[in-house]
């Protein structure tokens, strides 16, 4: 049984990185026409991103704080460029340029970096978390004069975060408000440290308290928060399940604001996948919609993960990171990468490296 739980926490997070770099030429294309102009071929294997972006609106965000752009703010300093991805703001003010502009194929995106960044924290600390730790990591990794990650573009919550530490704040208290807080962006770290946490032994209860607190360092949101709890849980039940026939309850029950009901009969229905997530659930980044259609991509197809992946990847929207959770509940539920993916990541080697040092414990149970 432990090596089936070891199996099923690698694959988890192998998959994370695997939906990331999958989904990322494609992140943010809410165009389906223009989504089958630019990959006809659809999206099997990693691709570098287009140069041009026909629905980007990276112009319009700000470049001093979270959020859009506000009329008498842009004249304060700027955050992207000076502080944080240094060099890179020039590409953010140009119409249609793609928000992951330059990146190769199998490049990881930022959220993904911060996911690397927070296992090899805690592989360093023994597999367990310190958020004090993980901020100046994650200080560092955003704010270092040398590249430390290949992405141009930063979501709302760092631009916020940074802004809030810029202004002088301690960085427990710079979490940044913004229309997109409640997003599905925030849950790409919390996989790591719950099943690190959980193979380490420290109580379901306590692991899922671990990961609101450190949700709350830069998604302080009520409702996102009961999302969190879902997902510690689902990640939980997957885990450590004696067995298979579980996971479609586990997968049910973790809908939040969602009716199970509801829920169970999208999975059942015959309905285009595009028209599920697209028409009746959103592919936009708001946790509202973006957590069922993780749970109905999870459901529709849970014995072929590379499907699911390759699915989410051409909705659009915010597939990336919708696909960094998805991966994860899909290596939990088969105890498998989604296909030969992971070898061909940039990044291949530091990320298993610090899989390893998460996995591979004594004391898991």
């Amino acid at each position: 049984m432990q090596n089936e739980i070891t199996a099923r926490a690698t694959a988890a997070l192998q998959n994370l990185f695997i939906a990331d770099a999958l989904a990322m030429p494609a992140h943010w294309y809410y165009n389906v026409h223009d989504l089958d102009k630019a990959f006809p071929d659809g999206l099997k294997r990693f691709e570098a991103p287009p140069e041009l972006h026909p629905s980007s609106i990276m112009s319009l965000h700000s470049t001093s704080q979270g959020g859009r752009k506000t009329a008498g703010l842009q004249a304060q300093a700027n955050i992207v460029g000076e502080v944080i991805l240094k060099g890179k703001q020039t590409f953010w003010n140009r119409p249609n340029v793609h928000y992951h502009q330059g990146m190769r194929a199998g490049d990881n995106t930022l959220n993904a970096h911060c996911a690397l960044t927070l296992m090899q924290v805690m592989g360093a600390a023994g597999g367990h978390y310190d958020r004090e730790q993980f901020l100046q990591a994650y200080i560092q990794l955003l704010t270092a004069d040398e590249p430390a990650h290949p992405d141009t573009y930063a979501e709302s919550y760092h631009r916020g975060f940074f802004a809030n530490l810029s202004a002088g704040l301690p960085a427990l208290q710079c979490a940044a408000v913004t229309h997109d807080t409640p997003s599905i962006g925030g849950l790409v770290t919390i996989a790591p440290l719950a099943i690190s946490e959980r193979l380490r032994g420290r109580s379901l209860a306590a692991t899922r308290q671990l990961c609101r607190e450190h949700l709350a360092l830069t998604h302080p949101d009520d409702f996102l928060a009961e999302v969190c709890d879902a997902y510690v849980e689902l990640i939980d039940g997957l885990l450590l399940r004696t067995s298979d026939g579980d996971v479609r309850e586990l997968l049910l029950q973790a809908s939040r604001g969602t009716s199970r009901r509801d829920l169970a009969k999208l999975v059942d229905s015959n309905r285009p996948e595009r028209e599920v997530v697209g028409r009746v659930l959103s592919t936009a980044c708001y946790i509202t919609d973006s957590w069922p259609a993780v749970l109905y991509l999870a459901c529709k197809h849970q014995q072929n993960p590379l499907k699911a992946l390759q699915s989410n990847a051409e909705l659009g929207g915010d597939n990336v990171h919708r696909g960094a959770v998805l991966g994860v509940i899909l290596g939990l539920i088969n105890g498998k990468a989604a296909g030969e993916l992971f070898t061909q990541l940039t990044e291949q080697a530091s990320i298993n490296q610090a899989i390893q040092q998460l996995v591979s414990t004594d004391a898991a149970s």
